[in-house]
């Protein structure tokens, strides 16, 4: 949807803002069968290539009528909405002054090319158009939700709109500086209009529009790139008007018959921005969670989650451990688009780091670093903004001290995570795979029961062993012996695992969406064992792998393809962009 950035109170903020634009001349532009260019006399040349339209004006009292002008337009542009809007015929007897509409229509530098300049050439027809057709709107109807800072034309001299053509890089950038939020977006919107302040002039500001996102949704709603401009344009243009959507539902509803009108006024094809993300969402139209697993189909899912809460073992990772180039290519699709990735695991913090750098997937902009959100170590580590802890659970020292004596006599390998270290009695290489094929921080030797329990605070212990030894000797035995003091949690066949009563991952994903200011309705979660139940049933879809456990399967609303099918990809693919 589009963002709705603060005012700018001067050309050369903006021009902060778009520092790589490029504006390209008429003289530019490839002829085309059928297209129209405004006379010579209404472009205005520039030292610097240039489109810029002038070609709609307006008298005083609002009533509009074209100006030198090709047939396309010319004539009388109505609609009808409940009988409110009416166009009335300027009267011959009276001539009053004529107020100029400046429509400039640029395009980024990477965008080039001559497709993307056939649609600039007929934006520069479309726009004007559309500013006449919601001015008279203005005049002859009347809202509940919009703000009447720009009422009319009346009283100015001019009336001017830019409008950019960009790509994801840009408006990423663009989006980033101004708003904080590091992802692209289809439209932004930035009005320039002081409301205080007395200027000949009527800014109403700025749309950047990128094409690149455009052509996605495009193809998602079955219209050409060019019916997604004009949708973009005129969801853009409300904005700067003063509709808001995003105030209440009424706004919403508001501006939304409003998109539908001008659309449907103006002849083009689509629905407007608010119904077609509507549309995307799932709604409850009869179709049940089981016929959904069935089907597997994208058609009951398509909306764009704000957050995907995703597990790693037995899930992101293949059998291997590994994490495949075509799932690294849909979390990098994922984030691109604005969807927050957020790791929800067994594992400590820089075992995922690890296998995320050996992507490329780390760092400020990555996918995970120190400075990202995520719940570790089955929710017993959450940290929040910027990577800081915001929740930590130890388990019983009893405990630790008891499963310690046990693997001591019994032969049992045992690690204890402690945060970021691994600790372990003595060499093995059960112990020594927890470092080379599951990544996490080689295990340090304690000399003694003593020492490992007193070097830190413990949030859980990991008995590895056979398949049949879990299942057999394991899992029996310490089910019984924790009692109340913790849980066991198998997550993998040949790992058991120990930890403090109540963990859950569902726990920690609830707790950082609580810190985030985010509900489950905005997040999609994929997990396959367990351990993932409960956040599975939070998220407003879980998916649970084809690989998974069947308890887990259960509870999904999805059943996705294995890990080792490149089940995360498929997902997001399916389901989130």
């Amino acid at each position: 949807m589009l963002l709705h950035l603060p005012s700018f109170s001067s050309a050369t903020q903006m021009a902060r803002c778009i520092p790589r634009a490029a504006l390209i001349s008429s003289s530019s532009f490839p002829s085309a069968p059928g297209l129209i260019s405004p006379p010579k006399a209404h472009l205005f040349q520039a030292s610097v290539s240039t489109v810029f339209v002038r070609g709609l004006h307006a008298t005083r009292g609002d009533k509009w009528r074209c100006a030198a002008r090709p047939p396309l337009i010319r004539g009388r542009i109505c609609s009808s909405q409940k009988g409110e809007r009416k166009v009335r015929r300027q009267s011959p007897k009276i001539k009053e002054k004529e107020v100029e509409l400046d429509v400039s229509i640029s395009i980024e530098e990477a965008l080039n090319n001559p497709k993307i300049l056939r649609i600039a050439e007929l934006l520069r027809l479309d726009a004007p158009a559309a500013v006449k057709l919601a001015f008279d709107g203005l005049k002859d109807s009347v809202y509940k939700t919009r703000d009447n800072a720009i009422g009319g034309v009346a009283g100015y001299e001019s009336v001017e709109l830019s409008v950019l053509l960009c790509d994801d890089k840009f408006i990423r950038k663009l989006n980033k500086e101004w708003r904080g939020e590091d992802h692209a977006t289809d439209v932004i919107s930035m009005s320039q209009h002081v409301p205080d302040l007395k200027l000949p002039m009527l800014m109403l500001g700025d749309i950047v529009i990128s094409v690149e996102t455009a052509a996605r949704q495009a193809e998602q709603r079955g219209h050409t790139l060019l019916d997604e401009i004009r949708i973009l344009a005129v969801h853009g243009l409300l904005h700067l008007l003063g509709f808001d959507h995003e105030v209440s539902k009424d706004a919403e509803v508001e501006m939304e018959k409003e998109e539908d009108l001008l659309l449907k006024s103006l002849g083009w094809k689509g629905k407007g921005l608010i119904q077609s993300a509507y549309d995307a969402e799932p709604h409850s139209d009869g179709v049940k969670l089981d016929d959904r697993k069935k089907e597997g189909s994208p058609q009951y899912y398509k909306q764009k989650f704000r957050y995907i809460f995703c597990d790693m073992d037995g899930t992101l990772l293949n059998s291997k451990s590994q994490l495949s180039s075509t799932n690294v290519q849909a979390l990098k699709e994922a984030s691109s688009r604005g969807v927050k990735i957020v790791i929800a695991t067994g594992k400590a913090r820089p075992a995922v780091i690890r296998v995320f750098k050996e992507v490329d997937l780390t760092g400020k902009d990555g996918i995970v670093s120190e400075f990202s959100p995520g719940v570790f170590l089955q929710g017993l580590l959450v940290y929040g903004t910027q990577g800081r802890e915001i929740f930590r659970m130890n388990l019983d020292t009893y405990v630790c001290r008891e499963a310690c004596r046990y693997s001591l006599e019994n032969e049992v390998p045992l690690i204890a995570f402690t945060e970021d270290r691994c600790l372990s009695l003595y060499d093995h290489p059960l112990v020594d795979s927890m470092h080379t094929v599951y990544h996490e921080q080689k295990a340090e030797i304690m000399p003694s029961v003593e020492h490992l329990v007193a070097a830190a605070g413990i949030q859980k212990l990991v008995f590895m062993d056979t398949a049949e030894g879990v299942t057999t000797a394991l899992r029996p035995y310490w089910s019984k012996a924790t009692g109340d003091s913790a849980t066991v949690v198998q997550t993998v066949p040949d790992m058991l695992e120990i930890v403090p009563p109540g963990t859950s991952k569902g726990r920690g994903v609830n707790m950082l969406l609580d810190h985030l200011g985010v509900t489950p309705r905005e997040i999609m979660a994929i997990g396959d064992g367990e351990n993932d139940i409960e956040m599975l049933e939070l998220a407003s879809l879980g998916i649970a792998l084809s690989n998974g456990a069947e308890k887990a399967k259960a509870v999904a609303n999805v059943i996705g393809l294995s890990n080792d099918e490149d089940g995360v990809a498929d997902a997001i693919y399916r389901y989130a962009l």
